[in-house]
């Protein structure tokens, strides 16, 4: 499990607060930028800037819990923190999502003219840098912990992106070009864009709350280090599922009947630590099984059937 004192337990916690900093910095920029223009677009983003400092808060919070130790009361650990805080995330982005649509299509219907763009487009030039600066830390945050709560963040800021680009396209189009309409209907594309990272973050939050299995490739990957190793007939009952930053792995592996007990366990210590060198942070269980006890097992309930 990850130790919250560990390297990736101070990285998670980093990348959260970080995550707060950017977020406040970039509502104050945008609150401003939006009192002075008055666009529709820009006011999409302030908003997407909002949730994302109320996602990034939970997540900071989220984080701390997730990363406590196994209590007796939470055996497995307080990994699914991460994914409860996901769906208050999703639930508040689509919220924002179905609001800022509802201002866009008040504003195509009665338009209203954008001022001073060049300020707003100076604005969101300014929160690309600082954005694009944190997802890359996010990122490679990710790589080393696999975070649930910080992916979540990363969607939020990536998408930001595409956003404040869009703003600066829309801003230029409203008062450069004499297109007011431009800016309404940037909003409305942001409104879709914020509404599918709602899903996004919902559907990896529930998968974890479901315990869904690990992906096919992990699965695979786990299958190919215990079948590597000479000992090892075969395995079966490989069971996987993640909570947080922890993975936990269980499976079966079969081994020749005519080992010792020492052998066996030498056999099941060796294994654990060749998955647990490819999945640092999991907590493996293994049961070893004499060779063809799973076939005659199987055929027997075939036959009582």
């Amino acid at each position: 499990m990850v130790n919250p004192s560990s390297e990736n337990g101070r990285l998670m916690r980093r990348a959260a607060l970080a995550a707060v900093v950017v977020a406040s910095g970039l509502v104050v920029l945008k609150a401003g930028a939006w009192a002075h223009t008055g666009s529709v677009a820009l006011l999409g983003s302030l908003v997407d800037s909002l949730l994302d400092l109320v996602a990034s808060s939970l997540n900071m919070f989220a984080v701390r819990h997730a990363l406590a130790p196994a209590d007796r009361e939470h055996r497995f650990g307080h990994g699914k923190a991460e994914a409860v805080a996901g769906l208050a995330q999703a639930a508040i982005i689509a919220g924002s999502a179905a609001f800022l649509a509802f201002e866009a299509i008040s504003r195509l219907i009665e338009p209203r003219p954008v001022n001073h763009g060049v300020s707003g487009i100076a604005v969101m030039g300014l929160s690309i840098v600082a954005t694009f600066g944190l997802v890359v830390y996010q990122r490679w945050v990710i790589r080393r912990t696999r975070s649930l709560a910080i992916t979540a963040d990363s969607v939020h800021y990536t998408g930001d992106l595409l956003v404040n680009a869009s703003v600066i396209v829309a801003l230029v189009l409203a008062e450069q070009f004499g297109l007011p309409a431009a800016d309404p209907v940037f909003a409305l594309g942001i409104a879709a864009f914020i509404a599918y990272n709602a899903w996004t973050i919902w559907r990896g939050a529930m998968d974890m709350i479901m315990d869904s299995e690990l992906p096919d490739a992990d699965r695979a990957r786990i299958r190919d280090i215990v079948l590597g190793h000479d000992a090892v007939e075969d395995m079966h009952d490989l069971r996987t599922r993640a909570a947080g930053g922890t993975a936990f792995i269980q499976f079966h592996i079969e081994l020749d009947p005519c080992l010792t007990l020492q052998r066996t366990h030498d056999i099941s210590d060796e294994v654990e630590a060749a998955v647990a060198a490819a999945f640092p942070q999991a907590d493996i269980i293994i049961h070893a099984d004499p060779q063809g006890i799973f076939e005659a097992k199987r055929d027997y309930e075939i036959g009582q059937n």
